[in-house]
């Protein structure tokens, strides 16, 4: 009964900090905007509810990131584990790629990788539209989820890695004495036990997916960051359609905070017990 009180408490401390930093954010907002009226500028927040074709593009670019970036969360957690597992072979070659990987998309910005898998990648093997059930699957699509899937993917890895290395080495040994060979070591010993504590770092890496989807843009991926572009272009009304992108981003990301506070605490009680 204690513990689940102190996680409430906890729970409601997260809360009550995001709520003063959305209030202090808000008042650096009023703050500038009123600097900005001073200076003749008219907000009109309501235009883009009272324009069809604008809320229309601003939600398609919230659905498509959000697909984006659920899609390139999963291809990012099986490229990890799959990464993580090399790193952890006997065999010399899988280990020395698997950490070749690792060191070169770690060490290099996203929008470097994305601008040379588009541009250079995706030019010359000629990636082209696709159907699935039935739906088109554009390439810039296809590529830009990859560009995630691969860019995360190695920060999974190490978050598998770290997970894998926590395991006691006398389950490795109990295992092979068993005549486990080693998919299964990892089918049904290593894998379920990293379930629980992988939980609340790969929720927190979706938030990561989410705001690093925002760089698809400069490939013209029609996601939530590009369809703001096109309103401002449109409109001029940067002010109010860059505030409803920060909100958009907001809306996502603050959940899933709150989702990985959850889970962190939760399993720390059990892990106590």
């Amino acid at each position: 009964m204690k513990e689940k009180r102190g996680s409430i408490i906890k729970l409601l401390r997260i809360i009550g900090a995001i709520f003063i930093s959305s209030f202090i954010y808000f008042l650096l907002i009023k703050f500038t905007g009123d600097k900005l009226v001073e200076k003749g500028y008219t907000f009109d927040f309501g235009f883009i509810f009272n324009n069809n074709q604008y809320l229309t593009m601003m939600l398609q670019g919230y659905k498509n990131t959000i697909i984006i970036s659920f899609f390139s969360l999963i291809l990012s957690v099986i490229l990890g584990l799959i990464i993580a597992i090399m790193k952890k072979s006997k065999l010399y070659t899988f280990k020395f790629l698997a950490t070749s990987f690792s060191e070169i998309i770690i060490g290099t910005p996203l929008l470097v990788q994305i601008i040379i898998f588009y541009y250079f990648v995706g030019t010359a093997f000629r990636l082209g539209d696709f159907y699935i059930l039935g739906f088109k699957v554009e390439s810039s699509y296809t590529i830009g989820t990859l560009i995630l899937s691969i860019f995360y993917g190695a920060f999974v890895a190490e978050i598998f890695r770290a997970g894998i290395e926590s395991i006691d080495r006398q389950q490795w040994e109990s295992a092979e004495s068993l005549g486990f060979t080693k998919f299964q070591q990892y089918r049904y010993i290593i894998i379920p036990q990293l379930i629980k504590p992988m939980l609340p770092p790969l929720a927190g890496q979706f938030a990561l997916v989410v705001k690093g989807s925002a760089l698809l843009s400069v490939i013209a991926i029609a996601e939530f960051t590009k369809k703001i572009q096109e309103i401002d272009s449109m409109t001029f009304k940067t002010a109010e359609v860059y505030i409803y992108l920060a909100i958009g981003y907001l809306i996502i990301t603050i959940p899933i905070s709150l989702i990985t506070k959850y889970f962190e605490n939760k399993f720390k009680i059990q892990g106590d017990e």
